[in-house]
């Protein structure tokens, strides 16, 4: 339409220029008519006066007379052109002004009129998807409002305590040390200050105070890949979320190495398909991953073995010292290593040997604080669960139809999604089993 306009403008503005350029030629005729007039008039008076002159010879006479009709002449030529000039003008001005201008303004008119028709179909059909989007709004508006009225904050706390609990033990009791008896004290394992070889504390600047309390300001530590600088619980979370990645990567290169099998059998029976011998780096390529998959996953399954013997130990440990009155300082505490309990078993039997100086700055609660200062995964949209699932397996999730999802992880191309229940728990279910929205 915006070109149509454009056009119907270039049809008057030409049609106005040739109204123009006819102005100008009966203007031009104009002139000359009048300059023939006068030349004509100019002409008859010489000859008239030499006529009279006795003086003039008959030849300048007849010379004169001869210029004048020439001159006559011209100017009654100049005067039929500029009629014949007017006269086109005029029909041509009457031809513009109520012939051609009057159809360009009625082209014009009708184009405005469709316009206004498109334009008011056009704001029918936006009315017509507002009335049918404000309800749909209203709706979502009316979840959200029983969305905010279902929060239930101890839940959500609750969740939260489970998905990042430590695993520590509790601390047991200080002992008291009596430093007014000259004798061979044996440290104790629940002591936050004294050293695990059973020297004084040194104080002063010259020591770097360790770290005690899970509130204090945090240490650098080192990222490890058994994932021990983290608190146990987390730990074990950790290695079993890595050991899962492995066991779908290795079952992808298994899956793949079988494929590349079977390619390669048809090519054997079928040579025109392919060659067989251009499949040997990829099926070499797979089984040196299969193989070092298989390495990883026996170390992620020693490594959580640990964790969770580990975790369960700190677990009895904790119940038993709230159970009974706090055993001697004899023991060393369940996180303390082998070396210190040695250590202090040497120092307890015998004070000729050195006394063992591992532990002696060691943080107590270094992963602890670690912890406290990771954020919790953020989801990275949410799903309704288009089927019940029922998950059986390790590391699958139940959920029921109709059930909204909170989405942790896409499908990286084996069929399975991971998600975050509402009511607390995470786990994969089958892809095809979501209806997926990304934030």
């Amino acid at each position: 339409m915006k070109q149509e306009r454009k056009m119907h403008f270039q049809e008057g503005r030409r049609a106005q220029q040739q109204l123009e350029s006819g102005f100008k030629q009966l203007e031009n005729s104009k002139r000359k008519f009048e300059r023939d007039c006068r030349e004509a008039e100019k002409a008859a008076q010489t000859a008239e006066r030499l006529d009279q002159d006795i003086n003039a010879t008959k030849a300048d006479v007849e010379k004169a007379k001869q210029q004048a009709h020439l001159r006559s002449h011209m100017a009654e030529e100049s005067k039929n052109e500029y009629a014949a000039q007017l006269q086109r003008f005029n029909r041509d001005q009457a031809h513009f002004y109520f012939s051609q201008m009057p159809q360009i303004f009625d082209k014009l008119q009708d184009m405005d009129e469709r316009r206004a028709t498109h334009l008011g179909a056009g704001y029918g059909l936006l009315s017509e998807a507002e009335l049918q989007v404000v309800p749909i709004i209203a709706k979502c508006l009316e979840g959200m409002k029983v969305a905010a009225a279902a929060v239930d904050a101890r839940n959500d706390s609750q969740v939260l305590i489970e998905l990042h609990k430590s695993g520590f033990a509790r601390p047991g009791d200080v002992e008291f040390e009596d430093f007014s008896q000259p004798m061979n004290r044996v440290p104790s394992d629940s002591s936050l200050g004294t050293p695990s070889d059973g020297r004084p504390e040194l104080r002063g600047p010259a020591r770097s105070r360790a770290k005690r309390w899970p509130f204090g300001k945090k240490n650098k530590t080192v990222v490890t890949e058994d994932f021990s600088h983290l608190p146990p619980e987390q730990q074990r979370k950790r290695l079993q979320q890595q050991l899962e990645d492995r066991n779908r990567e290795l079952q992808k290169e298994v899956d793949q190495r079988e494929a590349l099998k079977k390619m390669k059998d048809v090519y054997e029976k079928t040579p025109q398909m392919g060659d067989p011998a251009s499949l040997e780096p990829q099926i070499t390529e797979t089984l040196n991953n299969i193989e070092r998959l298989k390495l990883e996953v026996q170390k992620y399954e020693a490594w959580l073995a640990e964790a969770e013997s580990r975790v369960l130990s700190n677990r009895g440990d904790s119940l038993s010292r709230h159970a009974r009155p706090p055993e001697p300082p004899a023991s060393a505490p369940p996180d303390s290593s082998s070396s210190s309990n040695s250590g202090s078993q040497d120092n307890k039997e015998s004070s000729e040997e050195p006394p063992s100086e591992e532990g002696q700055d060691t943080p107590i609660y270094t992963e602890f604080d670690e912890d406290f200062e990771e954020e919790p995964a953020s989801p990275i949209g949410h799903c309704v669960a288009i089927y019940h699932f029922e998950g059986s397996s390790e590391g699958t999730i139940s959920m029921a139809e109709g059930e909204d999802l909170s989405l942790m992880e896409e499908d990286k191309g084996d069929g399975w999604t991971r998600v975050r229940r509402k009511q607390g728990g995470e786990g994969y279910v089958p892809t095809s089993y979501l209806r997926v929205t990304l934030n």
